[in-house]
């Protein structure tokens, strides 16, 4: 079975409630004798989450949002060609049937291993599970959350790789309906829309 698709977000959505740690500690996580890199991170993650599901069953965790303060690409990859961010926090959203939980770490001096501690404690709660003392549902049951950030492209609907016409267009045709003039139209309604224009456009 192929690993979940995991999506990416910036800046990183710190849970609502949870206390940031400001940490600096280094990791131990290491792939070949080096420091895991960022993909070697999310793919554990990946394998981690997929692993929820046994197998025969649909996935269970879905909507997989990872929150960084890397940039992101107009491909929605993060970019890592450019400085790295001061805050190496990392937020990981997603639903698991259907109830929103959030997982985050900001104890290690790098993004990638913030990740990588995301997945082992992924893994450690699975373990409640295989020993029979807890099912997945209440192994997560700590880390019910608000949903994923929502996405510009969400927002707008439309691709993430839209063209800047493309978002213009969609922009116009949900404005008619959100502006505070037309019924159900609201100012929170255009400003979640002109928030998205804006941010399609900077990619």
């Amino acid at each position: 079975m192929n690993a979940p698709q995991i999506s990416f977000a910036h800046p990183v959505d710190w849970p609502i409630g949870r206390k940031k740690e400001g940490g600096h500690k280094q990791a131990l996580w290491k792939s070949g004798g080096s420091r895991l890199n960022f993909d070697q991170a999310v793919a554990r993650l990946g394998e981690q989450v997929g692993a929820i599901t046994k197998p025969g069953q649909q996935w269970r965790a879905t909507e997989l949002t990872l929150s960084t303060n890397f940039e992101l690409r107009a491909d929605g990859r993060p970019r890592r060609d450019r400085r790295r961010p001061l805050d190496q926090a990392v937020a990981f959203f997603f639903e698991l049937d259907g109830e929103p939980h959030a997982l985050a770490c900001d104890r290690f001096d790098r993004i990638e291993d913030n990740i990588a501690a995301i997945a082992a404690h992924i893994e450690a709660l699975r373990g409640q599970e295989r020993w029979g003392v807890a099912d997945m549902k209440q192994a997560f049951a700590g880390h019910i959350a608000l949903p994923a950030p929502e996405q510009w492209w969400q927002v707008l609907g439309v691709s993430q790789h839209a063209t800047a016409d493309e978002i213009d267009r969609a922009y116009r045709a949900k404005a008619k309906d959100a502006h505070p003039d037309r019924e159900g139209g609201s100012q929170a309604a255009m400003a979640r829309l002109n928030q998205a224009r804006e941010e399609g456009k900077r990619r």
